[in-house]
């Protein structure tokens, strides 16, 4: 099954990517993706008909302005300590904590959180995110993934698990 959506996942981008229905043009699609769903089936997720679940669609349609408007927002905040004459920064490596079990999930968090300019996730070691931020606000773990894991977590959790 694993092999099969990589198969209609590659085929169907590769159709989108070229945008042509030339019989060359598909033969080649169908080539490499039936060479990408043998080389690389095994790395693709545990449990991919999930992400034929439309439920989980609308949750990505939610997180996606969701996620723009953490990403617009932090963007002017990075800018603002940019541009202050006293460059208000205070940075730091804070650790932070996920209940996300999967490892999509938590990949797409790390991937959230370092897309939001201010912070880049620097390593996962199992349910821990260790999180370069510009400016560290709070003292503690939980302060810490309050601030940052929570506000995408609950979101992710209903599109990936």
């Amino acid at each position: 099954m694993k092999q099969l959506l990589c198969f209609l996942f590659t085929f169907v981008l590769w159709l989108l990517l070229t945008w042509s229905r030339a019989l060359p043009d598909v033969a080649a699609g169908v080539f490499f993706a039936l060479l990408v769903s043998t080389l690389l089936a095994q790395i693709y997720p545990e449990n991919p008909e999930k992400g034929l679940n439309p439920v989980r669609w609308f949750w990505l349609l939610l997180y996606i302005p969701y996620f723009l408007y953490y990403c617009l927002k932090a963007n002017l905040d990075v800018a603002y300590r940019v541009l202050h004459p006293d460059m208000p920064i205070r940075p730091g490596i804070v650790r932070v904590r996920t209940d996300l079990a999967s490892e999509m999930a938590k990949t797409i968090l790390a991937n959230s959180i370092t897309l939001t300019p201010g912070t880049l996730t620097v390593d996962i070691v199992g349910q821990d995110l260790y999180i370069h931020w510009i400016n560290v606000r709070g003292e503690t773990e939980a302060e810490h993934t309050a601030e940052i894991v929570k506000r995408f977590e609950r979101l992710i959790r209903r599109i990936f698990e």
